[in-house]
């Protein structure tokens, strides 16, 4: 079984890229041959500075690496070191129906954010079928989110199977529930686009004073509080055990604490979880010719498995 996924290079790491898609990933790497890459193509489409998409893919490799990816049992790579990759987009837009792309809720969703309604923004969907697609995928963990992803990367593989021959192979989605839970410090979800993270490699200063400014209501310390309402227990809820979750959920519900006091325990809780990963980080920066060589070696292995299926896909279309 072979399992594919992406992060972008778009920014730094935060819990709800860690939760949506790391954590899930780096627990897939024992279930197949997994192969992870970082998405610098895609960063394009909001990233315009040559020098920052360099730093955001290399700190990106470092903090997956620190989190827990194992290059021997993971193929990682950058996406750009796979160019092959626009070559099966472009043969993939000439089956593209413009209806499909224009239904796509990811489009819709950036623009009415503000970003700029750009060909590459449009046509998202295109390459990240390509990405999926030239390395024969058979599962991709993505959250409820981005199903409509894998539905159109599907489509558009059998528009090619059903015009040039049976070709391309249809992955199948793996749902990720927890995506969609991990909200960000204004309570919706976690997105840099929002500017409501909480990034997972912050100094100590600068991730205190992101949870401590997690949006509240006014309830006042000695009223109860409901945790099912509450960003705080949520995020907390995402580190803690059973039984400190009930607690907190006591907590919560019997008044007489503040939302600052469980701004503080979530933070002790962040801080703690994430420490033997800051511990590894150090570790992989001062050897930085280790990314170098994990990052090639996962390109020389994409390259070789991204080869033969184009070798498939330009012999059908007639190249």
């Amino acid at each position: 079984m072979r399992i594919l996924s992406g992060i972008q290079s778009s920014g730094n790491l935060h819990i709800g890229n860690y939760f949506g898609m790391m954590r899930p990933a780096i627990a897939l790497q024992a279930e197949g041959e997994a192969y992870y890459f970082i998405a610098d193509y895609h960063a394009l489409t909001s990233v315009k500075d040559p020098k920052l998409l360099r730093e955001n893919g290399r700190r990106v490799a470092i903090d997956f690496l620190a989190c827990g990816l194992d290059p021997d049992r993971a193929t990682f790579f950058r996406q750009s070191d796979v160019p092959q990759v626009t070559e099966l987009a472009w043969i993939l837009s000439t089956v593209t129906p413009m209806g499909l792309l224009e239904r796509a809720h990811s489009y819709k969703d950036k623009i009415a954010r503000g970003m700029s309604a750009s060909a590459g923004l449009f046509t998202y969907p295109v390459l990240m079928a390509a990405d999926i697609l030239i390395y024969d995928s058979d599962i991709v963990p993505v959250g409820k989110d981005q199903k409509q992803h894998i539905e159109i990367t599907r489509d558009l593989a059998v528009k090619m199977n059903e015009t040039f021959g049976e070709i391309l192979k249809l992955p199948e989605p793996r749902i990720q529930p927890s995506t969609e839970t991990v909200p960000g410090t204004d309570g919706q979800k976690m997105s840099k686009s929002y500017g409501n993270t909480i990034d997972i490699f912050d100094d100590e200063k600068a991730m205190r004073k992101r949870v401590m400014g997690i949006v509240t209501d006014s309830s006042p310390v000695e009223a109860p509080k409901d945790p099912d309402c509450s960003t705080i227990f949520q995020l907390y809820s995402l580190f803690a055990t059973q039984d400190e979750i009930a607690a907190l959920r006591d907590a919560f519900q019997r008044g007489g604490k503040g939302y600052g006091e469980f701004k503080k325990e979530l933070f002790s809780k962040l801080w703690d979880y994430f420490a033997p990963m800051r511990k590894r980080r150090a570790e992989i920066l001062a050897d930085p010719k280790y990314v170098d060589d994990v990052l090639e070696r996962g390109a020389k292995k994409a390259n070789e498995v991204a080869d033969q299926v184009m070798d498939r896909v330009r012999s059908a279309v007639g190249f």
